[in-house]
């Protein structure tokens, strides 16, 4: 009933920027409230890793590689979560995944709750 559609991936040399969006949006029915949303990445052969998450009301937490290089944003009125991602490395080389926690309202007027995820982003970051 909802998704999200992601943005913003590509190829960077080492020491580039690059700024990752992702926006929600109900496939149908309609959404009512996002309380967590965040990024994740997976690098080739390893597990998918916490990489920012941001609150509804705009409390942040970061993985310990990219503190002080990445910033997490949102804006609740747009439904859309934000990475900003400076400094970047080679080992930041992954597919970077969105996702959020939504209380969405289903053609029945039902009440659900969803962890949605986008389909994932390539970020290379090589010379």
């Amino acid at each position: 009933q909802v998704q999200l559609v992601e943005s913003g991936g590509g190829l960077v040399q080492p020491g580039g920027s690059l700024r990752l969006s992702c926006a929600a949006s109900a496939v149908s029915g309609r959404i009512a409230r996002i309380d967590d949303m965040g990024w994740y990445r997976q690098a080739p052969g390893k597990e998918r890793d916490l990489v920012a998450t941001i609150t509804s009301d705009y409390n942040t937490n970061y993985g310990y590689s990219v503190k002080g290089r990445f910033t997490i944003s949102r804006d609740n009125v747009k439904n859309t979560v934000s990475l900003q991602m400076n400094s970047l490395k080679p080992e930041d080389t992954a597919v970077y995944y969105c996702y959020a926690n939504i209380l969405a309202i289903g053609s029945s007027d039902e009440y659900i709750a969803l962890k949605s995820w986008g389909q994932g982003t390539l970020v290379t970051v090589s010379s």
